[in-house]
């Protein structure tokens, strides 16, 4: 018996409806302004370099990769060994690149956390070591160097067969503070009068709000929004002594970061991130589930006797149909998002009716949002 169920989901025209009563109420909670922004010049740089990893056991590159084998010969070279590329068979070496991240006022000495991927055919770098690599920036030069043992979290096991087992990704890797800084980007903020401020998020809202709690903070108009994300500081006279202690006290000031409304759907995973500032107008929408469930069974076709006829198996089919009730509420104009799911949860509905439904009401042009889908 083969059984077939096929679940439909069916729009059918419904009223949202929520109780105003269970509208629920969030609190304004500031955030530093350290951590809604930064100050201009104290950005990270992305460093990387082209490097060897040995001691693997005989999953480094094939022989066909070429650029493996040159870089190998020319090391050894350098070494004082000189060998032939072409003799050069090797399965423990690995060419990768090393990436790291150089953040803002790093000295000379610092170290820093270094990723390892393999560019070529290498089945694994588990067990292997970074010879040292220089790491350099957009501009070619060198501003740190990178060796270790890498640490990889995972493994990958396979037999002459084909099969094998793998878990995480075998072939990228860390070198926790592998790599140690060898120059300096240099940067003298207490040269600076003038500071802006740049927002990770820009907002006008927002750098407004940041230049009132600067200015209301040291009670004098030194705080300037120029645009959505950048705010100019001029430093006051007195402070001019103390760049670092001033900037410390306007990074540790409060204000209440203003978001633009916005719903962010996963179809993926269902997962619905929402805003508190979404607002619903007045909207019909009803969301139920049809199933239909259909059932063969074989049954014997006998011909009678002497009519020269054939058995014949044949499917005898039943089709079932059940409908859900469809649930009904009304609401009145401008609710929340939160209302919204307040009473979609009250009826029921899951994650994927959630995003189904949202999806429609934005297409009726009642949800006032922004609505990404991922």
């Amino acid at each position: 018996m083969t059984t077939v169920k096929t679940r439909l989901y069916l729009s059918v025209v419904v009223a949202l409806s929520l109780l105003t009563t269970l509208a629920l109420k969030s609190d304004c909670i500031g955030a530093r302004i350290k951590d809604i922004g930064f100050f201009m010049g104290s950005r990270p740089n992305m460093l990387f370099g082209y490097g060897l990893v040995v001691g693997l056991n005989g999953t480094g590159d094939k022989e066909k990769t070429e650029f493996t084998v040159n870089t190998l010969a020319n090391l050894l070279d350098n070494l004082g060994i000189h060998v032939n590329p072409d003799d050069v068979k090797v399965k423990n070496v690995a060419a990768v690149m090393v990436t790291a991240k150089l953040p803002p006022f790093a000295r000379v000495g610092t170290k820093l956390d270094a990723q390892v991927s393999s560019i070529g055919d290498a089945k694994s770098i588990v067990g292997g070591t970074l010879l040292m690599t220089p790491l350099q920036g957009p501009d070619g030069k060198v501003y740190a160097v990178a060796q270790g043992p890498i640490s990889v979290g995972g493994f990958a096991f396979g037999g002459a067969a084909g099969g094998g087992v793998q878990q995480n990704h075998p072939t990228v890797g860390y070198i926790p503070n592998g790599a140690v800084v060898e120059r300096e980007i240099p940067i003298d903020m207490s040269q600076y009068s003038v500071l802006d401020f740049v927002l990770r998020s820009p907002d006008f809202t927002t750098a407004n709000h940041v230049a009132e709690a600067i200015n209301a903070h040291f009670g004098s108009k030194i705080a300037f929004p120029r645009d959505a994300s950048t705010i100019r500081i001029h430093t006051p006279t007195e402070k001019k002594q103390d760049i670092v202690g001033f900037i410390a006290e306007v990074e540790n000031l409060e204000v209440v970061p203003d978001t633009t409304a916005r719903v962010v759907i996963n179809e993926r995973t269902g997962t619905i991130v929402m805003g508190e500032n979404v607002r619903i107008s007045p909207v019909a929408v009803a969301h139920g589930n049809l199933t239909v469930s259909i059932t063969e069974q074989p049954y014997v076709s006998q011909p009678l006797p002497f009519s020269q006829g054939q058995t014949t198996v044949v499917p005898r089919t039943q089709v079932q149909v059940e409908e859900e009730k469809a649930h009904l509420a009304i609401v009145g104009g401008g609710v929340t998002i939160g209302q919204v799911v307040e009473g979609l949860n009250a009826i029921g509905a899951t994650p994927r009716d959630l995003i189904n439904i949202l999806q429609a009401i934005k297409a009726a042009g009642a949800l006032h949002a922004d609505l990404e889908i991922m």
